[in-house]
């Protein structure tokens, strides 16, 4: 489970900044959240809105950064060439818009939940370099804090149970810490544990290989195929089954069965429409996502499907008799048909717009407040509002128009 996660001087992003997925005390859907073990409370859902060019993606991506910057070295070191966190070309880009900033590097700091622990990881890094770097942990069962280790420009520490692991003098400057502890110590509990939140606990979609994703999803697995199906009953079209071959070069063919007046036909995937095509690239996922209980990052869900669907797809994560492994939803969106009380939490929805030195600022729709100091009421238009800028962050302005105090 994703708790908080703060970066500054990635792109668009100059100052720092914080996506926090801790729930907020307010009174709406109070029904509609993650009540963890030790009654901590987290949001199934967030969404990300505002203009072109705004800085929503970035957000995005450098949450993605720090899972790629840390798990790419072990997908190397396994030959694990299929993995989405591996692109052919991957760099960390600090602030462009000011000299300071392309000199200093950028910062990431990640809280994440596991069922032994809670953990809060942080990374800097000037250009390819590791400059800092620290991990410490919050046991469940007991909630003690520990330090595992530190790394700076100065050495690296390596604390409590860390303190025995032996750490390499010649340890690239390029190479994460947590990564090498990876691939030297999959073994040790807590270093698996950890890396096993990235690996497989957080999942960014990639459009790139829909077939892919959907191998990776369905095989062996009833239950997301039948979930899947639900999704697709929900839409009203005349898909009632679908099935994956397998093919001799490691390839698959998927085959949708339809039925119509009481005649059935069954046909490739490619011979369908590309909004079909492009919803059995998202299904999958969305339905494992729920079965498995990780977190799900999509950039710009809402160009992918109908409307109808968004919403339907998010009240999933929603409904927790749906939602009962605390599955959580995170995309960014232009779609106002879903923003409104009745499908948000205030402290769901989230905005991204540019200031005037093009930094891109972030802030949630529960922490705003207008020019008077006023919040938005929980039973506001929110979608109203938005479009008539009351948020800063317009919709077809990519400055703000009425920022307020939040751009203080």
């Amino acid at each position: 489970m994703l708790c908080q996660f703060t970066v500054k001087n990635f792109k668009s992003i100059r100052d720092e900044v914080t996506f926090d997925m801790q729930a907020a005390s307010i009174s709406e859907h109070e029904d509609r959240v993650i009540r963890d073990s030790d009654g901590e409370i987290f949001l199934p859902v967030s969404a990300i809105y505002g203009p072109n060019g705004g800085g929503k993606s970035n957000v995005l991506e450098a949450l993605f950064s720090v899972a790629a910057k840390v798990m790419r070295p072990l997908y190397v070191a396994e030959d694990k060439r299929g993995q989405t966190l591996s692109p052919s070309k991957f760099v960390i880009e600090p602030f462009a818009f000011s000299e300071n900033s392309r000199e200093n590097p950028t910062e990431f700091e990640i809280f994440f939940r596991t069922e032994q622990a809670e953990y809060r990881y942080i990374l800097h890094v000037r250009k390819d370099t590791v400059v800092y770097e620290s991990l410490d942990r919050i046991k469940r069962e007991t909630g003690r804090r520990s330090a595992l280790f530190k790394r700076d420009e100065q050495g690296m520490i390596l604390k409590g149970a860390f303190a025995r692991l032996q750490v390499s003098d010649e340890l690239s400057k390029t190479l994460p810490l947590l990564s090498y502890l990876g691939i030297t110590y999959r073994k040790n509990e807590i270093v698996n544990d950890v890396l096993n939140w990235f690996d497989q606990d957080i999942y960014f979609l990639n459009y790139g290989n829909p077939l892919q994703e959907l191998r990776m999803a369905v095989t062996g697995s009833e239950n997301v195929k039948k979930l899947m199906l639900d999704m697709i009953k929900e839409m009203d079209l005349d898909i009632v089954d679908f099935r994956i071959e397998e093919k001799d070069n490691d390839s698959i063919e998927v085959y949708t069965r339809h039925s119509a007046e009481g005649c059935e036909t069954e046909l490739n995937l490619t011979d369908e429409s590309s909004g079909t095509q492009k919803i059995f690239g998202l299904l999958p996922l969305i339905a494992a996502s729920l079965r498995r209980g990780n977190t799900l990052v999509i950039d710009e869900l809402d160009a992918k499907i109908h409307p109808l669907l968004l919403r339907h797809i998010i009240m999933m994560f929603n409904d927790m008799s749906i939602n009962r492994n605390g599955a959580q939803l995170i995309f960014t969106s232009h779609d106002l048909s879903t923003m409104n009380s009745e499908v948000f939490r205030r402290d769901e929805i989230w905005f991204v717009a540019k200031g005037k030195a093009q930094n891109s600022k972030l802030y949630s729709l529960v922490e705003f407040k207008n020019k008077k100091g006023e919040s938005v009421r929980k039973d506001a238009k929110f979608d109203k509002q938005y479009l008539e800028g009351k948020y800063g962050a317009d919709p077809y302005l990519i400055r703000f128009i009425d920022w307020g105090k939040v751009d203080g």
